[in-house]
């Protein structure tokens, strides 16, 4: 701390200096006409011997090293398009410039311009004829400017984080071609992006611990949205046949690498589908962006192989705990048995559960960590599913699918229940569960139900989580590494 003090202090000297000189440390009118990748194309880095484009180039970045001759310096510059070298030499720019040009530091914002020149080791550079101070750093870069290794920090000081990383920055690029890939891929379904709300009167459309706020004009109590999912119903009724929306859910629950209280979802619902249609869309949409993203379908993910190549493996619920989980069938066809199981294994279940939870419990236990290559996996307990429709085969399991990559969820989806009676029934159920547990604030949705009653189309629906989707995409371990300011604990002082 006392180094990181000293340092600070000479920044400030030398940015009092250099104001002495009359030098405006923050200006705000310099162009550049060209970034460094323009200046210094990569062929001119591919072939030594290649000829390099002539004229004058204008171009800014931050300094990031420096190599000091004395009357003579070569920088590395960064800016949004990559690196790229300048070389300063005191018999060009003039003495009373040179003398300037001794107080940056790295960290600085410098613009200049100059033609290009090699090196005598063939490395593409710009001589300097004329520079410009355009932001001098008080704050030096940390590790000596190769690298920000402490996470924490990482994630508490971005700014520093994408300065110092670049493939941090390569991460972030990646996460935006994503989405903008995935608005094409729905677009050109037909599907209508749209915007609902963020506050909602009542925490409906998932079961989790919602953020509360308090609007003073009306004078009630509001959350924070745990999910869109019953205003994008509400549009199907409406006549919108096609809806989908990116964006922030909230849910005021814990921190970990797979989780952050606000996290972006997509969620689209389709009329006249069931959740076969959306297998079969997800199979197709994720593979399409991972190979434009990628250029192949085999990726890695924490050092193990992924292949998302179609089709991909479908397992119903009991036939993922028989043959991943090892739990006989016999067992999984007994009521009694499932639940004797599952507090064998040490499962907690709440007084009303049934076995529907208790499946959903030993397959969170035995099987979801070992589903690595992509894995749908449907035939949900009704128990477990109060929004999605009953199968008509089997009413003690729903027409939904989850999917699972690496060990972790990536989406979920269902036929949707439109018939109000039975939605009405299941969400007072839901509640009266819920009612013991004064943090969820359970609450029946009566005006989606009302929605229901004017008549809602055989539809069915999902959401994809994009965090953990990027995390699969970038071979990224935390979510907070595909979160540009994930929340954390207050700093301490």
């Amino acid at each position: 701390m006392e180094d990181l003090n000293q340092t600070l202090l000479q920044r400030r000297q030398k940015a009092t200096e250099m104001a002495a000189l009359g030098v405006n440390l923050y200006i705000n009118d310099f162009k550049p006409l060209h970034s460094l990748r323009q200046a210094l194309p990569q062929t001119a880095y591919d072939d030594p011997n290649s000829l390099l484009p002539t004229g004058m180039f204008t171009v800014a970045g931050r300094i990031i090293a420096m190599r000091d001759f004395g009357k003579a310096a070569f920088l590395q510059l960064q800016d949004e398009s990559g690196r790229g070298q300048i070389y300063i030499k005191k018999q060009e720019v003039g003495e009373e410039r040179f003398e300037i040009f001794k107080k940056l530091d790295i960290g600085d914002i410098i613009g200049c311009s100059g033609p290009l020149f090699r090196t005598q080791k063939g490395e593409p550079t710009i001589q300097v004829h004329a520079f410009t101070p355009i932001t001098k750093s008080l704050r030096p870069l940390p590790e000596k400017f190769h690298g920000l290794t402490d996470v924490e920090i990482r994630y508490r000081q971005r700014y520093v984080d994408l300065i110092v990383n670049p493939e941090v920055r390569d991460t972030f690029r990646k996460r935006v071609q994503i989405i903008r890939l995935i608005r094409e891929f729905l677009e050109e379904r037909n599907y209508l992006e749209v915007e609902t709300p963020m506050m909602h009167p009542i925490a409906g459309g998932a079961t989790a611990k919602p953020f509360l706020t308090h609007h003073n004009a009306l004078d009630m109590d509001l959350y924070l949205r745990v999910a869109p999912e019953l205003y994008l119903k509400r549009l199907l009724v409406g006549g919108f046949e096609r809806v989908f929306e990116i964006n922030r859910n909230f849910r005021n629950e814990g921190l970990s690498t797979r989780h952050n209280p606000e996290f972006t979802m997509l969620e689209f619902y389709q009329a006249y589908a069931t959740y076969l249609d959306l297998m079969d869309l997800t199979e197709e949409m994720i593979a399409s962006i991972c190979q434009k993203i990628n250029n192949t379908l085999i990726i890695q993910f924490e050092e193990l192989p992924v292949d998302l190549t179609p089709p991909w493996k479908r397992y119903t619920m009991d036939e993922a705990l028989h043959e991943v989980g090892g739990i006989n069938p016999d067992i999984l066809a007994d009521p009694e048995k499932v639940m004797a199981l599952a507090k064998e294994k040490g499962v907690e279940l709440e007084k009303k559960a049934g076995p529907g939870k208790a499946k959903m419990e030993l397959f969170d236990l035995l099987v979801e960590e070992k589903l690595i290559n992509p894995t749908f996996i449907t035939g949900y307990p009704t128990e477990v599913s109060p929004l999605a429709r009953c199968n008509e085969a089997d009413p003690t399991i729903t027409d939904r699918f989850e999917l699972f990559i690496t060990g972790r969820e990536i989406a979920n989806a269902f036929s949707e229940l439109n018939d109000p009676i039975d939605q009405k029934r299941r969400l007072e159920k839901q509640v009266a569960e819920r009612g013991g547990d004064e943090e969820i604030f359970p609450e029946v949705d009566y005006d989606f139900v009302r929605a229901l009653e004017y008549g809602m189309p055989p539809a069915a629906g999902e959401g994809i989580g994009i965090d953990r989707l990027t995390m699969l995409l970038t071979d990224a371990s935390s979510i907070r590494d595909v979160i540009l300011f994930p929340h954390l604990r207050p700093e301490s002082k």
